[in-house]
């Protein structure tokens, strides 16, 4: 299933991140998964927030850049070769990953990818029996 992540461009600066966390922890949001990347001047701060929605409506009531971008959340073992193994079934149906943030917990491991195609990166993955998370299994088990 598709879900939202929620992308803020944030300025590379002391405290940004911190306003960003506060004002989600101020509106009891959520995050089950992040990833903060190194832009220059600017940063790109991607997470998997409880109630996307809301909080983008929070960010942006504070005047912070904000968008929901469309992804995927996988499960894989956390075995070696398992992430391979689920990149090589999308390169072998002509999907590119544009980006993606991985952690492990116990024996599996999650993945939230942003695809050219996630629709169809969906059903390649489901087809070889790799699963997909849902919208509640993103905010039960990342």
């Amino acid at each position: 299933m598709i879900v939202k992540q929620v992308t803020v461009s944030l300025e590379n600066r002391m405290g940004s991140l911190e306003e960003i966390l506060k004002v989600l922890a101020d509106n009891d949001i959520n995050l089950t998964a992040i990833n903060l990347a190194d832009a220059g001047k600017e940063g790109v701060f991607r997470m998997m927030a409880s109630e996307p929605e809301k909080a983008q409506e929070v960010l942006s009531e504070k005047g912070i850049p904000v968008t929901l971008v469309d992804v995927i959340c996988i499960r894989v073992s956390h075995a070696v070769g398992s992430l391979y193994k689920a990149m090589k079934v999308l390169h072998e149906g002509g999907i590119n990953v544009d980006y993606m943030y991985a952690f492990a917990n116990g024996d599996d491991a999650s993945a939230v990818m942003k695809c050219q195609d996630l629709e169809k990166a969906i059903q390649l993955l489901e087809d070889h029996e790799m699963s997909v998370f849902n919208l509640e299994d993103v905010y039960k088990y990342l």
